[in-house]
């Protein structure tokens, strides 16, 4: 077996780069999302630098799986990635943690108002689900700070110290992010939530012709919410939420079922049995008026034996429900259902592929703008990945629908290349056998394109 060689260690004169998916960060911010118009006419600065290149500063660590601040100093000297990124200077981070101290909530409405035009003008594309209805999913998830001190850690509901943030997706297989809004640990699902639904439904609705399926779990089985989110929907919006069955009698309905000679069981093994059923649900009054009523499917389970085998002493009986506008069948309700639990994969992608479990502030209205610039970079992320990464001579990776954030990271950002200027302008030069060159090439030619090739492409599938 041949050893290997020793290497002759040098440091070159030329400007080389890590990072060379940076450059598809700075289309993305400055061509789709307008940072600049959108971000500095509302915080003007009179000295340093302005508003929008602190911002995309910050998406710039983010991109990377870095969250906090003191990473900006090892940029500081990247030339590539301040050209890259339209930044006249790169920020300390002291410049960085105190301008974004001072954007704060502000700023965080700011960065929100990008998310349409990045995905709009990015042309993502939204793919629906079996009915048709492209699926919006609100969900609440936690953050783990324990052991620290920050503004707004509180225990959650998965039993540790932190934060409780409420994220929206669009989208069956993409999941684009369309809110990614900060809540104290302590807070319950539902409260608030209301608002939440006027600012994220208005957002779909601008990005797909389609109409909207809007999931979510049973924290949110609220009649307010079932009615602001019909009301904000404007006709294009059915819901479908998990049922609460608080203090519903189980064990009474066991044995009702148990009794009617008419209920149909089905068994999925030896001591398991499950039966569906519909019955009215609520009648949610509309801003005219009107009311819409919801159907409820119910489902229960009673098991006599565990999995083992082992019989029980007594049956265990769960029950399930859902609610609903929708008129298909109860099969088709509860596998619509079943799908909304994708959303679980994002969430993950915001933990840890962009390094945000624990935030990098103590102060809470600032960690409120990082997660609104998190779901920027994590649309970026995506797009590169869904426009990229699902093509035949993309590097070999297994068939997917979708590529994890942290994939599009290893394949299109960490990408070597060495930068030539020349004639006023400057070039990438990429390895010879770099394999991501070919759908490199293709996306970035795309990105740059004319401006009235962007402004008419399609937004949505």
């Amino acid at each position: 077996m041949q050893s290997p060689p020793r290497f002759v260690l040098r440091q070159s004169t030329h400007d080389l780069t890590a990072m060379a998916g940076h450059a598809f960060v700075g289309i993305a911010l400055h061509r789709f999302a307008e940072i600049a118009r959108r971000i500095d006419p509302k915080f003007p600065v009179r000295q340093g630098l302005p508003s929008s290149q602190i911002l995309t500063s910050y998406v710039g660590l983010l991109v990377e799986g870095k969250s906090d601040f003191e990473a900006i100093e090892g940029k500081r000297g990247d030339r590539f990635f301040q050209e890259a990124l339209g930044l006249s200077n790169v920020p300390s981070a002291a410049t960085l943690r105190q301008r974004m101290d001072a954007l704060g909530v502000p700023g965080s409405e700011a960065v929100d108002a990008l998310l349409v035009p990045l995905l709009k003008r990015g042309k993502a594309k939204f793919s629906p689900v079996s009915t048709g209805h492209v699926p919006l999913d609100i969900d609440v998830f936690c953050l783990d700070n324990s052991g620290s001190h920050k503004e707004g850690v509180g225990r959650t509901y998965a039993g540790d110290d932190g934060y409780a943030p409420v994220a929206a997706y669009l989208g069956a297989e993409e999941g684009y992010c369309l809110a990614l809004e900060l809540r104290e640990g302590t807070q319950h699902s539902a409260k608030e939530s209301h608002y939440v639904l006027e600012r994220v439904i208005p957002r779909a609705l601008a990005l797909t012709k389609a109409r909207l399926l809007l999931r979510w779990d049973s924290g949110f089985d609220s009649e307010q919410l079932y009615a602001a989110a019909l009301n904000e929907g404007a006709g294009r919006v059915d819901v479908l939420g998990k049922w609460n069955p608080r203090a519903f009698d189980r064990e009474g309905c066991a044995v009702a079922k148990r009794g009617d000679a008419d209920t149909v069981w089905m068994s999925l093994r030896d001591g398991k049995r499950i039966t569906t059923w519909e019955v009215p649900g609520r009648a949610i009054e509309q801003k005219d008026g009107s009311a819409v009523h919801l159907r409820r499917i119910l489902r229960l389970t009673e098991r006599t034996t565990q999995a083992d085998g082992q019989p029980l002493l007594f049956p265990d009986v769960e029950i399930d429900g859902w609610e609903t506008t929708l008129a298909e069948p109860a099969e088709t309700i509860i596998a619509l259902y079943a799908d909304h639990g994708t959303h679980e994969q994002f969430h993950s992608e915001f933990k840890t592929d962009l390094d945000l479990e624990r935030l990098p502030s103590g102060k809470f209205d600032t960690n409120v703008l990082v997660l609104s610039l998190a779901a920027v970079a994590y649309n970026v992320l995506r797009l590169i990945g869904q426009q990229a990464l699902l093509r035949k001579d993309a590097p070999v990776r297994h068939p997917a629908k979708r590529r994890r954030l942290k994939t599009v990271m290893q394949e299109m950002l960490r990408v070597a290349a060495k930068l030539t200027r020349h004639a006023r302008r400057i070039a990438l030069n990429f390895g010879r056998r770099c394999s991501a060159f070919v759908v490199w090439h293709d996306l970035y030619a795309a990105w740059v394109a004319p401006e009235d090739a962007i402004a008419a492409a399609p937004s949505s599938a």
